[in-house]
């Protein structure tokens, strides 16, 4: 069955740069592959209904539902205005809040879109209306939304949780010590950047503003910390975890708020909609893709080829990187998760390798996929909101790119970055 099933990844792979969308593709792919090996039709129904039937996939549209909320709460003003002023005084300050914002952000979207296309339009306009390059705007706001789904909770995180059967738990509290070091990284390369423009800068507001834009911002900062405080303590799993972020972000915007107008819940349920059928879409067709795969034999044979490369899990971990930092180049992340994950995660747990460390390394690849053409999504919403061209908004995010393959390179290199805080909270994950 290998034959017919590299042939047609072969097709499926033309179909994409024709414009055929991905979950159309990989569905036909697999279809054709069942025809060609005379595999019964039920098995497609079959194996797309169980693909989805699935607790812990729960949460990705109620993380999908509770984003669109607070994006729809002036909740993202909030935060950014508590950010200015927190590090605003900095040289070139916008572009510190601008970080900051997104790690703050990161605690209730858990999306690098919603981050981009959300935070993102306050954060241009201001950075704009100061004096700064749209370039440079849409650049770093691009490069910061890459946070988002590190620091939990991350849809991402729970794609690849279900797919590669790891605890999402785990991989929610493995992605804050590297989203702090993405923040940091990319403020150092801002605070080089600023002394060589000159970038402008506030003054110190007092004491006094700092705290009256804490107390505007206090109970949407407070989501990540009830979040966290429920994981940490075990009062709920990551799927309850979702449930109780979303009546949270109601009693945000109906209640404290009240800047969430209750005619726009339809609205916003119908995005919510839109947005999960597109995740789940993806899920189901690389299920059946899976399947068909798993028929074939294809992910064995590279499994086996990928470990007789190499028996060191460090070289591994430098060759998955190369894959999936090309791979990012042209598909879309959550698609060439759902893909790659039974072809690498295999080797890499054959080689000893911790699945929340791979895990973490797989998402934080994926992710700087988002900001790199021709497929760079999160290029593209940021470029729309700034009204400049994709290819002005590629160029200035290069410089972005170098402090988040540092991070990646961390991470890589040095497993305790990902693996001691889950640890020390939950005790050994495997």
């Amino acid at each position: 069955m290998t034959t017919p099933m590299l042939v047609i990844l072969a097709g499926w792979f033309a179909s994409l740069f024709i414009g055929l969308p991905i979950w159309l593709a990989m569905a036909l792919a697999g279809w054709i592959f069942l025809q060609v090996t005379g595999i019964p039709d039920l098995a497609v129904a079959q194996r797309i209904a169980k693909s989805v039937d699935s607790f812990p996939l729960l949460a990705a549209p109620l993380f999908i539902l509770m984003g669109n909320i607070m994006n729809s709460s002036n909740i993202t003003s909030r935060i950014f205005d508590f950010a200015k002023v927190c590090v605003g005084w900095m040289r070139g300050g916008l572009c510190h809040a601008n970080i900051v914002a997104s790690v703050f952000f990161a605690g209730t979207s858990g999306s690098a879109v919603a981050d981009a296309g959300g935070l993102g339009t306050l954060e241009i306009k201001a950075m704009v209306d100061e004096g700064y390059s749209p370039d440079i705007a849409a650049a770093l706001t691009a490069s910061s939304a890459t946070i988002g789904p590190i620091i939990p909770p991350s849809l991402p995180m729970i794609i690849y949780g279900v797919s590669a059967e790891a605890s999402i738990g785990a991989l929610f509290i493995a992605g804050v010590i590297p989203g702090l070091l993405m923040a940091g990284a990319l403020m150092v390369m801002v605070r080089a950047i600023a002394v060589r423009l000159d970038l402008p800068r506030h003054p110190f507001p007092g004491f006094g503003d700092v705290w009256r834009a804490f107390t505007r911002a206090f109970w949407a900062l407070l989501t990540p910390v009830i979040l966290f405080a429920g994981l940490f303590g075990g009062a709920f799993t990551p799927t309850e975890a979702a449930a109780i972020a979303v009546a949270y972000a109601l009693v945000l915007g109906l209640v404290i708020y009240r800047d969430l107008d209750v005619r726009a819940l339809p609205r916003i349920i119908l995005e919510t909609v839109e947005t999960t059928g597109v995740v789940l879409a993806l899920v189901m067709a690389a299920s059946l893709m899976a399947y068909c795969l798993s028929l074939s034999q294809v992910p064995q044979a590279a499994g086996a080829w990928l470990v007789g490369l190499t028996d060191s899990p460090l070289v591994y971990l430098m060759i998955v990187n190369i894959v999936l930092l090309v791979v990012g180049c042209f598909m879309e992340a959550i698609a060439a998760m759902l893909i790659l994950v039974p072809i690498l995660v295999p080797p890499a747990l054959a080689l000893g390798i911790d699945p929340i460390q791979f895990g973490l390394v797989f998402v934080l690849n994926l992710m700087i996929g988002t900001i790199t053409p021709p497929v760079g999504v999160v290029l593209y919403v940021t470029a729309k909101v700034a009204g400049i061209s994709f290819e002005r908004v590629t160029r200035a995010t290069l410089p972005f790119i170098v402090p988040l393959l540092v991070v990646l390179a961390a991470i890589t290199l040095w497993p305790p970055l990902t693996t001691w805080l889950p640890k020390l909270v939950l005790g050994p994950t495997r």
